[in-house]
């Protein structure tokens, strides 16, 4: 055999050698997911050798219970799925162990004070160090500023930005390997979106290679980032709750509350309860749009126009009108003001109209009978003549039978009553003792074509009345009480303030 010849079966055979050393797909997959468990904690201290099949096993079905997968113990393709999307780099710690004892208030004391521990003040500075490029810097922090205050809303922390110098809190955004650690590089879209380290480091390192969003269904949701990041830093650990917002995979935002019962009594369990009042929770649609309202970092009358319309690009929490046909739009702390025939005002906070009054409401009527506003959020209820809080008020209206988180309220001038709709029913209240009239509530196929859920009502000066819900609105005639036409009320109603009515076209 030539040189040549013997020189290409010597490397054929190498090559064959190296193929044959290469371990198969099965075999890489378990390695793989062997440093994904090693990595968020499910072997107990981070290493890098190998585990025995039972050890492995145990491993596996402690991260199905966590996400709630199938306890099999088996690598199979969803465990494989779930390993794979995009999560919190902070380790599961105790969440694995605390799946199987959820009501256990014994394994929630273990989850936040074990191994985060906790601040011994009650009062924290934070500071934004750096952000992406592509946001603004205004709407970030005030994002970052609306993830501390849900965690202030529902304990007796406060909290306050610095914009320089030291902080307790510090969020940073970082590139790759950051020097704490090759387990905490960050490795690009996907994969691990950020990770915090407990008290008293007070730190949160965000991935900047992730395409971050503040706008809902664009990119990576920051401000969920943020507030479960946030969580890390104050000594909470992952929640083996799936709705919690410390659970490992970050929640999305909908119509329930941000915080779930677990968030909120770990975080009481290390910090207590809010010192005056009630905690207060809002729902996940608030906060899926961040614009600073603020007139002074825009400039340019068309930019302000877009300002006084920013409703008009997403929803809005309640809609009223009174008989000089004022519109009132609530979304979230403020609200719109919209005369007739004119253009909407600019944003104005709900405190400064209507002291006492807490943001995120679920329905608001304008009386035409008692000239008075009824406002509703849970189970209470507020009642103002102009902007004076009636004496008495908030009530625990829910303790009457009136529904609790209403979808929606409405002055109904041939019953001279509120009606309030919560999915298929709806209640005819008295003003009076804003109690439920008798044979009530009824089913809402009363209202012809009419869907269930509906955000808002009004009673237009054309002599229909108004439906909404997200960006579609209902026309409902109270003579044939079904509904007669149906579309977007941002783009088809003028008067809802969305037209520039000088200029005659969409804001938007």
């Amino acid at each position: 055999m030539g040189a040549r010849a013997g020189g290409a079966l010597r490397a054929a055979l190498a090559l064959g050698l190296l193929a044959a050393a290469q371990p198969g797909p099965a075999a890489r997959q378990r390695r793989e997911a062997e440093l994904f468990l090693e990595k968020y904690g499910y072997f107990g201290e981070l290493g890098t050798g190998t585990h025995s099949p039972a050890e492995f096993t145990e491993a596996v079905r402690d991260f199905q219970r966590v996400t709630h997968l199938p306890l099999s113990g088996v690598l199979d393709a969803p465990t494989l799925h779930q390993m794979a999307l995009p999560r919190c780099g902070t380790g599961d710690g105790e969440s694995h162990a605390a799946g199987a004892h959820r009501a256990s208030a014994t394994r929630r004391r273990r989850r936040t004070t074990q191994h985060g521990g906790r601040w011994y003040k009650r009062h924290l500075t934070y500071r934004v160090v750096n952000w992406p490029s592509y946001l603004p810097q205004h709407e970030v922090r005030l994002a970052v500023k609306a993830a501390f205050e849900l965690w202030s809303n529902v304990s007796s922390l406060v909290f306050w930005e610095v914009q320089d110098g030291p902080a307790d809190i510090r969020l940073t955004f970082f590139h790759g390997d950051h020097n704490d650690g090759l387990n905490n590089a960050f490795d690009g879209p996907g994969g691990a979106l950020a990770h915090a380290f407990f008290p008293r480091r007070g730190e949160a390192h965000f991935d900047s290679a992730e395409r971050w969003s503040l706008r809902s269904g664009k990119g990576r949701n920051l401000f969920v980032v943020v507030a479960h990041e946030v969580g890390h830093t104050l000594g909470l650990e992952h929640s083996p709750v799936k709705s919690a917002l410390m659970s490992p995979y970050y929640k999305k935002l909908g119509k329930d509350f941000v915080l779930s019962w677990d968030d909120i009594l770990a975080i009481q369990n290390l910090y207590g309860k809010p010192s005056k009042g009630l905690a207060i929770q809002l729902p996940g649609k608030v906060f899926t749009h961040f614009q600073d309202w603020s007139t002074d970092l825009y400039g340019g009358d068309r930019q302000q126009r877009s300002l006084s319309a920013y409703y008009c690009h997403s929803f809005f929490d309640a809609i009223t009108a009174d008989t000089d046909h004022n519109l009132y739009i609530f979304k979230g702390s403020h609200y719109w003001v919209v005369p007739a025939s004119s253009n909407a005002s600019d944003p104005q906070p709900l405190q400064t109209r209507w002291p006492g009054l807490p943001a995120g409401i679920d329905a608001c009527a304008w009386s035409q009978l008692s000239r008075k506003f009824y406002f509703f959020k849970g189970g209470r209820c507020w009642c103002y003549t102009g902007s004076t809080l009636e004496a008495g008020f908030p009530q625990k209206c829910s303790a009457r039978g009136l529904p609790r988180h209403p979808d929606t309220a409405l002055y109904f001038q041939q019953l001279r009553h509120l009606v309030l709709f919560k999915g298929p029913k709806y209640f005819v209240v008295s003003e009076e003792t804003l109690g439920v009239e008798p044979y009530y509530p009824r089913s809402l196929r009363d209202w012809e074509g009419l869907p269930p859920g509906t955000a808002g009502a009004l009673t237009h000066r054309d002599g229909f009345i108004y439906f909404f819900r997200d960006d579609q609105y209902w026309q409902f005639d109270r003579a044939k009480l079904q509904v007669v036409a149906t579309g977007k009320w941002a783009t088809e109603l003028p008067w809802m303030g969305c037209w520039d009515a000088n200029g005659g076209q969409v804001l938007f």
